[in-house]
């Protein structure tokens, strides 16, 4: 399992901007003497990628290809029984500030919002990572929120893993209908494998699209919005290959 998380890893990295349109560029420049009309396109193509995918116009329009879910209703959570928050985002496994783990500004954001979902219908949480991020996910949540987990798993490596564990957690504690946080990209993917997996969710999505930038810095790149559309291409590569994987039965709960 933990080779193939670090594929994936790497496959993510390699495809996915900045690296993948670096590497087409890169290409152009190696073949711009024995083929030169190959190495303009991978010229253009590469850096013209990279520099429409940081501007705020294009990566929120691809960031509203992979939404599916509006905000939560909190009158909609009639029944359900607990919170999940998905792990995700970045943590450092020692932050010198808090004197232990703590979360970085994606995972943050997840917390931040699951914290206020759990203060507004004061239902138990758990959370779900792997290894010191369920740890960090925990920690931060309780020092930075007041809000005690109750149940954490700490052995899920991608989003199949998150539903699988949640689920045999929760449904040992008799919880069958949860508000499911995650980013609002990642939401449609982890909706899908919670239900495969046997609980009724309801989608709390966290971090959705919204209007940064005015006049025009919307077509100026920045780093921020090159983050949002790496994470949206990511969902969007990554539903297909769950609904494969799900369809041929590759992977069982």
């Amino acid at each position: 399992m933990l080779m193939l998380l670090r594929f994936k890893t790497l496959l993510k990295g390699i495809i996915l901007p900045p690296a993948g349109p670096l590497l087409l560029a890169t290409l152009g420049v190696l073949l711009i003497k024995r083929r030169p009309v190959l190495a303009r396109t991978c010229l253009i193509l590469g850096l013209g990628s990279l520099w429409l995918l940081s501007t705020p116009v294009v990566s929120d329009a691809v960031t509203g290809l992979a939404e599916h879910y509006p905000p939560l209703d909190l009158r909609n959570t009639a029944g359900a029984q607990a919170i999940v928050i998905l792990g995700g985002g970045g943590f450092r496994v020692f932050a010198p500030e808090y004197g232990g783990p703590a979360a970085e500004p994606l995972m943050l954001e997840r917390l931040s919002y699951g914290a206020y979902v759990a203060g507004k219908t004061g239902l138990p949480v758990l959370v779900t990572g792997f290894h010191s991020e369920a740890g960090a996910m925990r920690d931060t949540l309780q020092r930075n929120f007041g809000v005690d987990a109750r149940w954490v798993d700490d052995q899920a490596y991608d989003t199949f893993e998150n539903a699988r564990n949640s689920v045999r957690l929760l449904q040992a504690s008799g919880v069958s209908r949860v508000i499911l946080v995650t980013h609002a990209t990642h939401m449609w993917r982890s909706v899908h494998e919670f239900t495969a997996a046997g609980i009724e969710v309801v989608p709390a999505p966290a971090g959705l699209r919204a209007t940064r930038d005015f006049g025009t810095t919307r077509f100026l790149p920045n780093p921020e919005a090159l983050v949002r559309a790496h994470a949206a291409l990511y969902e969007l590569l990554g539903e297909p290959v769950r609904a494969f994987l799900a369809a041929s039965h590759l992977r069982r709960h």
